[in-house]
């Protein structure tokens, strides 16, 4: 079963089984008997579709174009926000929130293996998260939220003002309440273990670009005119930035946090991990961020030229994703004219080309010696179906593509417009196409 971010997006989080949030404690730990017998039907249903010959065909897929070989474009759907108006709170049975939130990451499993139709793999796992506090998100100042409820847009004010703010700034540390971990697994291995692998596993970021924090800090506006009035601020936060994050990691490994994502696991901005090249070849057990996928992107920047980011943000970001074993980088910025500095990071291997980059140039620089990892828009989906639109879209890609490593997630989908056949639909024409290819 999937865990928080990057198993899954940092926006679908939330539905993850077992999730519990960071900075709480598990109060209510009650499932009933009727609840029981909902999980235990469901669990079944996820182990029997986890053992299908099918998810071997497509882990096999997955494995080999994450090793760069040719194999046809592969499909991933997650719609995220979307997933709202498939799965409605009104088909949950579950009463108390911790077996709703378990219900509700069941049932999208079974509708990921029974009528999704991409090449999502079905796992036999359920991964219950280490209870905590900290983490990425405290650097002992926050900014204050203005508006954002339910999904909305929001602005914020920015904790740091100026340069003696920064003496305010701490290193971001997990605090694991080992004793309530383990009584949450606990309870999942009584429920579900006969059925489902229960591990205790938490995805502790989703990026490790650091500028959206970066962002939070010091604001987006006040950070371009920094970039000219103030860079050696800009440059100080980064560097705080970098040095928490690499202490962090170490924290992580040292107390044997991480888990190996080369599996099922939701990697970079998409695509699942699958391969052969980790963990690395003297893996013991420990797993170390060299065992790992890497992550970075700086989505926040998508504004500042290729100059300023290969100044300001880029030497911050190496240090971190030098620590993979294999990396991942870009989200929704396009990358085609930043190339030229996001290829020296350390064994890349998936790159974001995202709906506002050039696919043709994007094609012509990353041939077969990177994963292609497209990201068609996602209001294709917020808008009545336009089959034979999203139809010629997709065939465009694909044959631009022709000599890549393709990839085509479908994700940051705020909404459906209330009607989920529009993602099971989007899947079925990008397969015929991605088939016909």
């Amino acid at each position: 079963m999937p865990a928080p971010s990057p198993t899954r997006p940092q926006s679908a989080a939330d539905d993850a089984p077992g999730n519990v949030a960071a900075d709480t404690h598990v109060a209510d730990l009650t499932i009933s008997a009727a609840e029981r017998d909902v999980l235990r039907r469901l669990a079944g249903r996820v182990a029997e579709l986890a053992a299908r010959p099918s998810e071997r065909e497509k882990r096999a897929l997955w494995t080999a174009h994450n090793d760069l070989e040719r194999v046809r474009p592969l499909l991933f759907c997650d719609p995220e926000r979307g997933w709202q108006e498939i799965i409605t709170p009104d088909q949950l049975v579950c009463t108390h929130d911790l077996a709703r939130g378990w219900e509700h990451a069941l049932r999208k499993e079974i509708f990921w293996g029974t009528q999704m139709g991409d090449d999502y793999t079905i796992m036999p796992f359920f991964d219950s998260p280490h209870v905590h506090s900290g983490g990425l998100e405290d650097w002992g100042v926050k900014e204050t939220l203005i508006g954002g409820e339910h999904g909305g847009s929001y602005v914020w004010r920015s904790p740091i003002r100026s340069a003696e703010d920064l003496k305010n700034l701490r290193k971001p540390r997990v605090i694991v309440d080992h004793a309530a971990t383990q009584r949450l697994a606990d309870l999942a291995n009584d429920v579900l273990g006969d059925l489902l692998t229960v591990r205790i596993r938490t995805n502790w970021w989703w990026t490790l670009g650091m500028t959206m924090k970066l962002a939070h800090l010091r604001g987006l506006e006040q950070i371009m005119l920094d970039l000219v009035d103030n860079p050696d601020l800009i440059h100080a936060l980064m560097a705080i930035l970098r040095d928490g994050t690499m202490q962090l990691l170490d924290q992580l490994e040292t107390e044997g946090l991480l888990s190996l994502n080369n599996d099922g696991t939701y990697v970079g901005s998409g695509g699942l991990g699958w391969c052969h090249e980790l963990p690395q070849p003297d893996f013991d057990g420990h797993v170390r961020p060299c065992d790992m996928w890497g992550f970075g992107e700086s989505q926040e920047t998508v504004g500042v030229s290729a100059a300023m980011f290969a100044e300001f943000i880029f030497p911050y970001q190496v240090p971190i994703l030098e620590r993979f074993g294999l990396n991942c980088y870009g989200c929704c910025e396009p990358l085609d004219k930043r190339w030229h500095v996001v290829k020296n990071i350390p064994r890349l291997r998936r790159v974001s080309v995202s709906a506002w980059a050039n696919v043709e140039k994007m094609a012509e620089m990353l041939g077969d010696r990177y994963i292609f990892s497209w990201k068609p828009s996602p209001t294709d989906l917020a808008m009545p179906f336009d089959e034979p639109r999203i139809r010629a879209y997709l065939r465009h890609c694909f044959e631009a593509t022709r000599g890549c490593r393709v990839e085509a997630i479908m994700k940051d989908n705020h909404t459906l417009g209330g009607d989920p056949t529009r993602a099971t639909e989007w899947c079925r024409v990008a397969r015929e196409e991605a088939e016909r290819i």
